[in-house]
């Protein structure tokens, strides 16, 4: 098949179904996931994680989407129904939350190749050509319409979304080798010495969690393997290293069409990930432009008056530098610096917040101190509070991660909200 003209990708993507797999817990994320899935996970002020797959998919042109939901899965689900079911279901297009139903056994969603395989009988009602299927738990911004173009054009069985990574990353990822024709000869999930990309042993290619499949070969592939005791059942581990045996299995680089250089991807599944992440975008230039009106990212978003500042005195004065501030917040006589504060956010006089991310709904009293934090959602934080300036007291009562991120919750601090 030859090139795919642009103005053909638009067939391509209407006749692509988009899958979501957003049930996986996010232990490393600790206390951040213990009441909710990662993808559910708030991000950038005024998002959540899985704004930004579903918003990638909407910008493309893809309209069919199924969110795949297990684990702690109601407040992803609430999110989804509240920002995301404006489309219009007398044109074919919908948002659907698939949730684990036991729809072939007993048992519930074994790994990310049984997600699919249970909802089979769904996908095959929506007949589709392709099935684009996403994790939804990273942050970047990508036209999925050039990757289904790319997967046409060389008649592919399967195209797998990959960036470089350092070789220490790859440790996390499925990592695969890769040859003139970006065929993929090899896939290895997470292994423990990833194989260097040539000319740079630095670094390794690794997916994104992002496949593209024809949708016949998905389903034989998904039969043969649930059929097979052997199997782990997911994607990574079982049906990529098989295909490559005797399919067409190619990589799609995910790179800047101008510089040719790797275009911003995160997995933000861990404490320091997320911090750094979400600290990027308070920098003059960060890394992701979310004032991008060519690629916006949608979400749900209450009806909140602008945030506020008071107070004009020497040593009372309410202000932020460097920081993004959303909706509903209220600073009186307090600074805050290089952070990024959430909805609701309330910061009483006298203290200062430098480097730190803020939940919504986050109340901090009179005279504290915090310096790189990460604030849960609805935490009080007590009058006097210092946290940041000394790891080894902090430890004793909050997580503290490798890099020095300390993580509070409400429940840390005593405050039941999650109280059964």
């Amino acid at each position: 098949m030859g090139p795919i003209m642009e103005r053909n990708i638009s067939k391509l993507t209407a006749n692509t179904v988009a899958l979501v797999l957003a049930g996986g817990k996010g232990s490393r994320l600790k206390a951040l996931t213990e009441w909710r899935a990662k993808p559910a996970v708030p991000f950038g002020g005024k998002f959540r994680i899985i704004d930004f797959p579903m918003s990638n998919c909407i910008n493309s042109g893809i309209r069919r989407i199924s969110v795949l939901t297990q684990y702690k899965s109601h407040s992803l689900q609430r999110h989804l129904q509240r920002g995301w079911s404006s489309l219009s279901g007398q044109f074919g297009e919908f948002v659907e939350v698939l949730s684990a139903q036991q729809r072939t056994g007993e048992g519930w969603y074994e790994g990310t190749a049984d997600a699919i395989y249970q909802n089979l009988d769904i996908i095959r009602h929506y007949n589709p050509d392709y099935v684009l299927i996403l994790a939804g738990d990273h942050i970047y911004k990508m036209d999925y319409g050039k990757m289904i173009a790319a997967h046409a054009a060389t008649n592919a069985d399967i195209t797998v979304g990959c960036i470089p990574v350092s070789i220490e990353e790859a440790r996390a990822f499925g990592v695969m080798a890769v040859d003139d024709e970006h065929r993929i000869v090899e896939f290895t999930e997470k292994p423990d010495n990833p194989k260097p990309m040539p000319g740079d042993s630095s670094k390794a290619l690794a997916s994104m969690g992002i496949y593209v499949f024809s949708a016949r070969f998905l389903r034989d592939r998904l039969v043969a393997d649930a059929r097979s005791a052997a199997s782990s059942h997911d994607f990574g581990k079982d049906i990529l290293p098989s295909a490559i045996e005797n399919a067409n299995v190619f990589a799609f680089r995910f790179m800047n069409a101008n510089t040719g250089s790797p275009q911003y991807w995160r997995d933000v599944g861990t404490i320091d990930a997320y911090w750094e992440a979400n600290i990027d975008l308070a920098n003059l230039e960060p890394e992701l432009n979310m004032y991008d009106q060519n690629w916006p990212i949608w979400t749900y978003q209450e009806q909140l008056p602008p945030a506020k500042f008071v107070f004009d005195d020497d040593n009372r004065r309410g202000h932020a530098v460097d920081s993004l501030v959303s909706g509903g917040c209220l600073i009186t006589g307090s600074v805050i610096r290089h952070s990024v504060l959430f909805s609701n956010v309330r910061v009483h006089s006298y203290s200062e917040v430098t480097d730190c991310v803020v939940l919504p709904d986050v109340e901090i009293r009179r005279n504290c101190r915090l310096n790189k934090c990460v604030i849960d959602k609805g935490t009080m934080i007590p009058e006097g509070t210092v946290i940041g300036e000394n790891l080894e007291e902090d430890a004793k009562r909050f997580y503290v991660s490798e890099g020095g991120v300390v993580l509070v919750t409400p429940e840390m601090l005593g405050q039941q909200l999650h109280a059964l």
